[in-house]
């Protein structure tokens, strides 16, 4: 596919910004709106009724029966034909499938070679390695596992199916069941990751590389059932009830960090970047974030990334704390990458940013 064919077909004084409704939807279109772009979602039938009360935000609604529909050559067609510049953000990457996303011809935000990555936890780990990130230990299936492993499912599920354990029985028994349950096609698609005590800290970057400019622009705890919830039982209590804690997020909560951390976010988001150019062309554009674990000594250990917007980044529509000092003025993460296209078209270098 040739995105700069496809670009030379559109008329860039007319250009809408679209995404998929649900996730970040909301935040993305307010943050077009303010940056006077056309807006575009495109919503499952059943769910569009609710994005119709924010006609304010969103100029046109294109419905289909499921996310996959988005690729349809029709869809994409008529995607093109309203000048779209399609963003994906988790949903995009967990419900529309890698094929999809890869092939849609319609040019993305961001890397779309990415995507492979992040549907793929071992290719995601590989890529936080290379960029020299301290990361939790990783074991394979039949390594001496001692002390709490973290056992994650591939894709963007939103903690989902995430469970602790501490022998490879238990690991084995589980993936199992999810193998029966059409959750996991091989126990080799889960990775199990050596479970580290503290605070979960996600960190939120903007790349440009029309500024050639690393931004943080936030960062957020997630809430997470049913494993934020135990907590307030007592100890014990959950082998008594035969409950098996997961860890789907359900919430984010806003997190404004010690300043003395701020420098090596920043040098471990550097590192992201670099890195990224080394293993998909041609490197991360735009928004990331790294999810990590901060310990008593302040050590910051990342246990997994987003290669693009994430939800916690709806807790800052009117801006964060780390925004206002880049920007003087109120900047989402959704105005974010209004910004970077409109830059990009002041400038002439709109395939730059997008894939």
């Amino acid at each position: 596919m040739n995105i700069n064919e496809l670009l030379r077909g559109y008329d860039t004084g007319n250009l809408a910004i679209g995404t998929l409704a649900s996730h970040s939807a909301l935040q993305i279109m307010h943050g077009a709106k303010k940056e006077r772009f056309t807006t575009i979602l495109v919503a499952l039938r059943d769910r569009a009724w609710f994005y119709r009360d924010f006609d304010h935000l969103i100029d046109l609604i294109i419905e289909v029966n499921s996310w996959r529909d988005i690729c349809k050559p029709e869809i994409a067609e008529e995607l093109r034909g309203y000048n779209t510049i399609l963003v994906p953000h988790g949903s995009f990457v967990e419900y529309v499938g890698l094929e999809c996303g890869e092939s849609i011809k319609v040019p993305l935000f961001g890397t779309r070679s990415l995507l492979r990555v992040e549907a793929d936890q071992k290719l995601k780990m590989l890529l936080l390695m290379k960029a020299g990130i301290p990361t939790p230990r990783v074991y394979e299936l039949g390594d001496d596992i001692r002390g709490p492993v973290i056992v994650k499912l591939p894709g963007a599920k939103g903690g989902k199916g995430y469970f602790i354990a501490s022998s490879n029985s238990e690991i084995e028994a589980k993936l199992r069941k999810y193998i029966e349950d059409g959750l996991l096609r091989s126990p080799r698609e889960a990775i199990i990751q050596e479970y580290i005590v503290g605070v979960t800290a996600y960190f939120h970057y903007f790349y440009s590389p029309v500024l050639n400019r690393l931004e943080l622009l936030g960062a957020d705890i997630r809430y997470e059932s049913d494993i934020d919830g135990l907590r307030r039982l007592p100890v014990g209590i959950l082998e008594e009830l035969g409950i098996d804690p997961t860890f789907t997020v359900v919430g984010n909560l806003p997190l404004v960090l010690r300043e003395s951390l701020l420098p090596r976010i920043i040098e471990y988001g550097r590192r992201f970047v670099d890195a990224s150019r080394g293993m998909v062309s041609p490197g991360v554009i735009g928004p990331f974030c790294l999810e990590s674990v901060i310990d008593r000594e302040l050590n910051v250990k990342v246990f997994e990334f987003s290669g693009r917007i994430v939800a916690g980044t709806n807790l800052y529509i009117d801006g964060s704390p780390y925004s206002y000092l880049y920007w003087d003025q109120p900047v989402s993460m959704g105005r974010r990458i209004a910004i970077e296209v409109r830059l990009a078209l002041e400038k002439g270098l709109l395939e730059k940013i997008v894939t």
